[in-house]
């Protein structure tokens, strides 16, 4: 993912706030067992879900600002998702929750075994300004089911959507449990100074390894979600009319600034031709053909992203759009075709509406084509044959895989989200969100009659044979 919160500068340069008084703060509320009483985790994601009901019309306006998002956009992805997601986590919360009963040795018997989930503690969440809302929230409603304590960082370029989630959190929010930190560099790089029981971070591997590094000094667990070159595979079998609107939807949604949109297409001549007056039917269908006065197409995010994205046009040929305007942060949904593949467009995770096509002979050569590279966030592939359905998820990976569509499985909360190798590592989303921000306990439970001498010295022929015995 292409963002930057923290850039890789000599950082004692910077005057930094002290946070360790909040921090400190939120361990206290911690140790009090306030957040470990599941009534207490079940109201405060009840409001979550309140706050998100309510402040709707907030929300939107905020990401208007911020992204030039539509209303059914911020919706799908930012309200709806969250809300959907702390609901999830509410049904399920006594069942995540619950100790899980393991067999017991026969050595260890009289006794009893399970797994006990508790909390980790205090917890950093660092969002990203694509989706500024979802990708703070979504977290923090796993966090919160838990059993945690958080801060919230939401990104500062999307600042009208950083200001309104510091503005509402503690509306709705236990303030006890909950904090949230707007700023940049140096308010993010004090942070990172504490010694957080987990950080999640979504954005780019650049700013990753800093989060790493600066975890790495005390210990803490980090989850990344880092984006990368997401692939589409078309094949001539596939039915190109559907394959050409969903592959249009997955990336000009958000203006193509989206983690898991379809980088670029792997497909063959023929096939190219067959999709390119598809996909430009598609384009023209949902934004119209002129894109710019489009109710249903956001903006780029600010002028540097603009310039690198206008930047990366002369990697190909334009054959679909190619319109822009600098000034309202325009770039309208573009296909460019004759991309090589050392060009800058295929060099770099392109986080925006430009989708070049790379041509390739077959299945073997597009498999062999990703594999070459960092493992994706997602991947795609459109075909009708199973054979080659089946090899595709097998042999391409990734951090999620949909088949014939792109990004439905964000809806799909029993499915873990989070990125292998390149693209991250952990997961969130649902259950797989509990467990991240959760610590899975051994308990063994004894008792205390009978209690044979079998495992005490002085060490026997005998006791060693029945030990053998017993295992």
């Amino acid at each position: 993912m292409t963002t930057t919160s923290v850039r890789e500068i000599d950082q004692t340069e910077l005057a930094q706030p002290d946070y360790s008084d909040m921090f400190s703060e939120l361990q206290a509320t911690f140790r009090s067992g306030r957040t470990r009483d599941l009534a207490w985790r079940d109201a405060q994601l009840a409001a979550l879900e309140r706050m998100m009901t309510e402040q709707e019309a907030a929300i939107t306006e905020a990401l208007k600002q911020d992204l030039g998002k539509p209303a059914m956009e911020t919706w799908l992805a930012e309200i709806s998702y969250v809300t959907d997601d702390a609901s999830y986590c509410r049904k399920n919360l006594k069942k995540w929750t619950r100790p899980r009963r393991v067999s017991t040795p026969a050595i260890a018997q009289p006794g009893k075994s399970w797994v006990q989930p508790e909390a980790l503690g205090t917890v950093l969440i660092i969002g990203a300004w694509n989706y500024p809302l979802q990708l703070v929230l979504a977290g923090y409603a796993a966090a919160i089911a838990a059993g945690n304590c958080a801060i919230l960082k939401p990104s500062e370029l999307a600042p009208a959507t950083s200001k309104l989630i510091a503005q509402i959190v503690p509306e709705y929010m236990d303030t006890d449990c909950v904090r949230v930190v707007e700023g940049a560099i140096p308010e993010t790089t004090a942070l990172l100074e504490l010694p957080f029981d987990h950080i999640l971070y979504t954005g780019n591997g650049n700013v990753a390894r800093i989060i790493m590094a600066a975890a790495a000094k005390h210990l803490t667990p980090v989850t990344l979600e880092l984006g990368g070159k997401s692939p589409c595979v078309v094949l001539p079998d596939a039915n190109l009319e559907t394959a050409a609107s969903r592959i249009a939807w997955g990336k000009f949604t958000n203006a193509g600034q989206t983690c898991i949109a379809p980088d670029y297409i792997l497909t063959d001549t023929e096939t190219e031709a067959k999709l390119l007056p598809l996909l430009e039917k598609a384009i023209r269908k949902m934004y119209s053909d002129d894109p710019e006065s489009s109710d249903s197409y956001g903006r780029i995010v600010n002028e540097r992203h603009f310039d690198r994205i206008m930047g990366l046009m002369a990697s190909g040929e334009v054959a679909i759009g190619g319109q822009s305007n600098r000034e309202t942060l325009f770039i309208g949904p573009t296909v460019l075709t004759g991309a090589s593949t050392d060009s800058p467009v295929m060099k770099e995770e392109i986080f925006g509406p430009v989708l070049p096509i790379v041509r390739v002979d077959d299945l073997d050569a597009a498999i062999n084509f990703i594999r070459d590279g960092d493992k994706p966030l997602a991947s795609y592939i459109f075909t009708g044959n199973g054979a080659a359905e089946a090899r595709f998820v097998e042999e391409v990976s990734c951090g999620s895989t949909c088949v014939n569509d792109t990004m439905m499985f964000m809806m799909a909360h029993e499915l873990p989200f989070g990125g292998v190798g390149g693209s991250g590592m952990g997961a969130y989303s649902g259950e797989y969100g509990f467990n991240t921000f959760s610590h899975e306990k051994a308990v063994m439970k004894r008792g205390l009659w009978p209690d044979p001498a079998l495992r005490y010295a002085p060490y026997t022929k005998s006791k060693f044979d029945w030990m053998r015995r017993l295992r």
